[in-house]
C-alpha cells in the first residue's frame, strides 16, 4: 500500500481567486477578439474580395491591380509616401530616442513628470487639428514664428508648402503630433532596464555615451522594433495632412499626392471600389511585409 501524505491534495488546489482572474481575463480577450473580427478580419476579408473582383461580382484576378499601378498618378504617389517615410522613421528613431535617454538621464521628480507632459500634449490632439494648427504656424502674414521664416526665405505660404518642401513638412507634423507618445513609452522602457546591469557600466568607468549606444539602446531594441512598425503602418496610410493641405491651397499638394488620396479618389470621384481596394490591399501587403522582415531581423519575439 501506497500512503498518500495529505498534503497532497491541497497542493494540487489552484490559489483562491484563479478562476475568477481566469474568467476575467478569457471576457477581455473575447472582447477584444471580436472587435478584431468586426472591424479588421471581416473588412480586411471585404476590401480583398473587392480587389479580386469587378464591379459585378466576378472574379478578374489581378486586374484591378494592373490597372492601378498603370494609373499616371500611382508612382508618384508611391515616391511622395516613400520619401514621407524615409524623413520619418529616420527622425522618428533617432530624436525619440535620444529624446527618452536625455530625459531619463538629467530629468527627476516634478521636472520629469512635467517634461513628459508636454511632450504628451500635442498626441492629445486629432491629426485633422495638428494640422490646422500648422497651416496657421506655417503662413508668413499671421505665424508666431514668422521672423523664423522669413530668415529661412519663405515670405509667402506658397513659398513654404511648395511641392519639394511637403515630405519634411509632413514630417514636422507627424512628429510633432506622434514622438510625444512614443518619447513616453522609450523612457517606460529605460526604467525597466536593471539598476545593476547600469551600476555595472559605471563601475567599468563607460561614459553617458557609452552606456547609452552599448547598454541602454541594445536593451531598448524591441521596443524601438514595435515603435518602427506601426509607425510605418501609419505612415503608409498618409492622407490627412495633404488631403487638408491641398483644400487650404487650393490644390498645391494635390488630391493624389499620397496612396491614401490616390485610394480616395478612386473610390468617391471615380466609382472605382474594385481599384480602391486594390491600392489598399497593396498597402496592407506592403505593411505586413515590412513587419515581418523586422520581427525576423530583430529577434523581436525571441526570449531575453
Amino acid at each position: 500500500m501506497t500512503a498518500t501524505h495529505p498534503s497532497a491534495g491541497s497542493a494540487r488546489r489552484r490559489p483562491r481567486g484563479t478562476d475568477r482572474q481566469s474568467r476575467a481575463g478569457i471576457a477581455f480577450v473575447a472582447a477584444y477578439v471580436l472587435l478584431l473580427i468586426a472591424f479588421g478580419v471581416l473588412p480586411t476579408g471585404y476590401a480583398i474580395y473587392f480587389a479580386f473582383t469587378n464591379a459585378g461580382g466576378t472574379f478578374t484576378g489581378f486586374s484591378n491591380f494592373i490597372t492601378t499601378a498603370r494609373d499616371f498618378r500611382f508612382m508618384d504617389a508611391v515616391g511622395h509616401v516613400a520619401l514621407y517615410l524615409l524623413f520619418w522613421l529616420v527622425s522618428l528613431v533617432v530624436f525619440v530616442v535620444s529624446l527618452a535617454l536625455l530625459l531619463h538621464r538629467l530629468a527627476s521628480g516634478t521636472v520629469s513628470k512635467s517634461l513628459r507632459f508636454l511632450f504628451y500634449i500635442p498626441g492629445a490632439l486629432a491629426g485633422a487639428a495638428s494640422v490646422l494648427v500648422w497651416l496657421f504656424m506655417l503662413d508668413p502674414t499671421v505665424s508666431p514664428v514668422s521672423s523664423l521664416l522669413g530668415t529661412l526665405g519663405f515670405h509667402t505660404f506658397g513659398e513654404v508648402i511648395a511641392p519639394g518642401n511637403l515630405p519634411l513638412l509632413f514630417t514636422v507634423i507627424a512628429f510633432w503630433t506622434g514622438a510625444g507618445g512614443w518619447i513616453v513609452v522609450i523612457y517606460g522602457a529605460l526604467n525597466n532596464i536593471p539598476q545593476d546591469v547600469m551600476e555595472a557600466a559605471r563601475i567599468d568607468g563607460a561614459s553617458a555615451w557609452q552606456t547609452a549606444w552599448r547598454v541602454q539602446i541594445p536593451m531598448l531594441r524591441k521596443w524601438i522594433v514595435y515603435m518602427v512598425i506601426l509607425a510605418f503602418a501609419g505612415g503608409a496610410q498618409l492622407f490627412v495632412e495633404p488631403q487638408l493641405l491641398s483644400l487650404a491651397s487650393t490644390g498645391v499638394a494635390g488630391r493624389d499626392y499620397s496612396l491614401n488620396q490616390l485610394t480616395y479618389d478612386f473610390a468617391f470621384q471615380l466609382n472605382n471600389i474594385n481599384g480602391a481596394a486594390a491600392v489598399s490591399v497593396e498597402l496592407l501587403v506592403v505593411s505586413v511585409a515590412a513587419a515581418a522582415v523586422f520581427v525576423a531581423r530583430s529577434g523581436f519575439f525571441d526570449a531575453d
